[in-house]
């Protein structure tokens, strides 16, 4: 991101003066096909500054009051809002993918310190401007590939192979199957997600599915968006919030002037734009753990209760229900019984009493420990797996979600690989009770077998 001074000034459409814009003028056709576009430079003078609850409240939930207040917007918004209908029939049209994750907000005392941490509500008039977004980014990435110019695409490649295979051994436990053969495309994981959309075990499918796919990056090299199943995509926005968003910017004013930007190597350009989103992504995590942590550490002996977030060799990661703190449960914590890690099926399974614990399995934990040096949080089990009492929410590290649309909106695609600090892979683990079958001969007790990798 560009400095808050530039990306909250300058560069961003404050209500009531003259800014400064790259305008992306579409012609769409009542079936959401684009129809023609054209680029231009421009000075736009916003009217208003909305947001998302506003918009919400005047176009879907009827509010008088907000209708009141914006009753001269209302008949564009309104025409917005049936654009926006239009895009979303293509988006499900051409496959996209469409995963559902909770974002979550922290509101702040007067001292600072975390208040409250609350879900973050997302309604359509989020999706309206998300649809508005990628319809000019996948412009943008048109104009310039139309012309050879080189850029910088926002890629998102298929799964691998080793991926898929996972991912179709552990869907067939549940009876299910991912179509499209040895190369599925983005359609098949959105029919599948509308299949197992009301299914119990849906947010266990969804986060499966969700890791078995590739992280998005920056490159020059075009091999589509498989995501949001497009040929070519890129970051284009008005007003500029990240460097790509900007090189775009000067590639298409450039393409315009019947020039070439030449701003170096593209290749590393990418990879270096690649890699400070993932710092920053890194950066914000541990700012957001920290303060997860000074809010919990008085808490200390209470007793919570969640669903397992990630399942890893040396123990369970357990997001809280209603405050969206996640922390670990050591494999050592689980019991007497030993535990072996199976990676494809997501769960640690009791070699002596074979139970098992699996992603988004609910369970009952007590706060044993709060590290404010490292930012961990500790838990022990106190029950569990429990029954299904009510839809599981699983926390995502980088708000994202809804795969392509709200996380590139972030710049960014969900996350797969959770946090694993090796500092917690290394606690002493308890020696595990060993049965009559263990024993080798004249009684002593043969190794035990290590977790599979």
């Amino acid at each position: 991101m560009l400095p808050e001074k530039l990306s909250n000034g300058l560069c961003s459409l404050n209500p009531q003066v003259e800014r400064l814009a790259m305008v992306a003028d579409m012609a769409i056709s009542m079936t959401g096909d684009i129809k023609s576009y054209r680029f231009y430079p421009a000075v736009i003078w916003s009217h208003a500054r909305l947001t998302y609850t506003q918009v919400a409240a005047a176009l879907y939930d009827k509010d008088p009051a907000v209708r009141n207040e914006l009753a001269a917007l209302l008949p564009h918004l309104e025409n917005l809002d049936q654009l926006f209908r239009v895009l979303l029939k293509a988006r499900a049209k051409r496959g996209a993918i469409d995963f559902e994750t909770t974002e979550t907000r922290m509101i702040f005392d007067d001292n600072g310190k975390i208040a409250q941490i609350v879900p973050e509500v997302r309604n359509d008039a989020h999706r309206l401007i998300e649809e508005c977004m990628l319809a000019a980014n996948v412009c943008a990435s048109d104009f310039l590939a139309s012309r050879e110019h080189p850029a910088l695409y926002r890629v998102h490649d298929s799964p691998s192979e080793d991926k898929l295979a996972k991912l179709r051994e552990f869907l067939k436990e549940f009876g299910l199957g991912l179509g499209g053969g040895d190369e599925p495309r983005a359609g098949d994981f959105a029919k599948l997600l509308e299949q197992v959309r009301d299914r119990p075990d849906a947010q266990l499918l969804q986060t499966v599915m969700l890791r078995s796919l590739k992280q998005a990056m920056y490159s020059p090299d075009n091999v589509g968006h498989f995501g949001l199943a497009y040929e070519s995509y890129t970051h284009f926005t008005s007003p500029i919030r990240r460097y790509p968003d900007l090189l775009i910017h000067r590639g298409i004013k450039a393409a315009l002037a019947g020039e070439q930007y030449r701003p170096g190597d593209w290749e590393q350009i990418g990879l270096h734009c690649s890699m400070t989103e993932r710092r920053a992504d890194d950066a914000t995590r541990d700012v957001v753990a920290f303060l997860k942590c000074y809010f919990m550490q008085d808490r200390v002996g209470e007793i919570f209760t969640g669903s397992v977030s990630a399942v890893v060799s040396f123990g369970l990661f357990v997001a809280l229900d209603d405050i969206f703190i996640e922390g670990l449960l050591h494999i050592s914590d689980l019991g007497s019984d030993y535990f072996h890690y199976d990676e494809t099926r997501h769960a640690l399974l009791g070699e002596r009493t074979g139970k098992q614990f699996r992603l988004s399995d609910r369970v009952k934990v007590q706060l044993v420990r709060v590290d404010m040096a490292t930012n961990k949080i500790d838990f022990r089990l106190i029950e569990g797996p429990l029954a299904v009492e009510k839809p599981v929410a699983v926390v995502e590290e980088t708000p994202a979600p809804h795969l392509g649309v709200r996380a590139e909106r972030q710049g960014r695609l969900p996350t797969r690989q959770r946090w694993r600090p090796s500092s917690w892979q290394h606690r002493p683990r308890r020696l595990p009770w060993r049965s009559p079958s263990r024993q080798g001969r004249r009684g002593r007790s043969l190794p035990p077998c290590r977790p599979k990798k």
